[in-house]
């Protein structure tokens, strides 16, 4: 499996390394496995995500970036994946929150983890950086 970039590399080899612990983003990340939306291929990401009792959300936040991250547009496309925590690998499926509360009630739970994510809203206005929830399977 293939990060889209070799900062992710970098990101990927530290959570590995040290337990899930990556400086800078302390142990708020999961490495995110999923399919290609076009081409198939496994993809392996770290993203910032927030357990909630046997859930996890994730925001495709790209930093407050104009546009979606690709890893968005391949849950959409293959809403079952997996993600690596520093307790092991879960099997997930992707819920996109489209509710307005439910996603503003998410949202509050990033920006409680991290003051920078209402930078990023704001930095991506219009866009309204979507919130998934990962639920394990089976």
């Amino acid at each position: 499996m293939r990060a889209v970039t070799g900062y992710d590399d970098h990101v990927i080899a530290e959570f590995r390394a040290n337990g899930g612990e990556v400086p800078g983003f302390g142990s708020g990340l999961v490495l995110l496995h999923s399919t290609g939306a076009r081409t198939g291929e496994a993809r392996v990401n770290p993203v910032a995500a927030v357990q909630e009792g046997g859930t996890w959300l994730i925001c495709a936040s790209m930093a407050g970036a104009p546009r979606n991250p690709a890893w968005y547009f391949n849950l959409l496309e293959h809403p079952d994946a997996s993600i690596e925590t520093p307790q092991g690998s879960v099997d997930v499926h992707a819920i996109d929150l489209e509710d307005d509360e439910e996603w503003e009630a998410a949202f509050a739970r990033f920006t409680a983890r991290s003051a920078a994510f209402e930078g990023y809203r704001r930095k991506a206005a219009p866009r309204r950086m979507p919130i998934l929830r990962l639920e394990p399977r089976g």
